[in-house]
């Protein structure tokens, strides 16, 4: 086998063993305590209230915005993040959101992506773990084939000799 090969034997199986699990373990740990909080707030419920930028954290490609979230009964929820925030969002602005319970942060209700994005991370997820429950699966059967063909052979070796 040459050293490319085994390069690429290696590479797969620590995507296989260690990468997949990995992957399954984010997708859902992370994606699925906020799935259902998001798409409700993309259809509209949850409790309205204002949301106050108080600070805004940059990014290398974005910005987000943690302030302050008021109900009109005067409840409150500080420093949660903005999610589906507007163009025009700047700290010190006032917008409308509502909470629909996500972990973190409330949703502007214009509207917005975040959504989708939640969806593909929890998609993903569930695809690396039934893809890891495929390789584990497939490397007990050949582990079982070749003790098999291990029994066999001793079996053929007894009966000619």
């Amino acid at each position: 086998m040459s050293i490319l090969g085994r390069i690429e034997n290696w590479r797969t199986a620590f995507f296989l063993w260690i990468g997949l699990p990995l992957i399954a373990g984010i997708g859902l740990l992370y994606g699925t305590q906020d799935l259902v909080p998001a798409w409700q707030a993309h259809s509209g419920a949850g409790t309205p209230g204002l949301f106050t930028a108080m600070r805004e954290d940059c990014g290398k490609y974005s910005c987000s915005f943690y302030g302050e979230w008021e109900t009109a009964d005067g409840s409150t929820r500080k420093d949660v993040i903005l999610y589906d925030e507007p163009d025009s969002m700047r700290v010190g602005k006032t917008v409308d959101a509502v909470d629909t319970g996500a972990r973190k942060g409330v949703f502007a209700t214009t509207g917005g992506s975040t959504y989708l994005l939640i969806t593909g991370f929890t998609l993903a997820g569930i695809a690396a773990a039934i893809g890891w429950v495929f390789v584990v699966v497939r490397a007990v059967r050949r582990g079982r084939a070749r003790v098999r063909a291990k029994e066999d052979s001793k079996d053929l070796f007894r009966i000619g000799g």
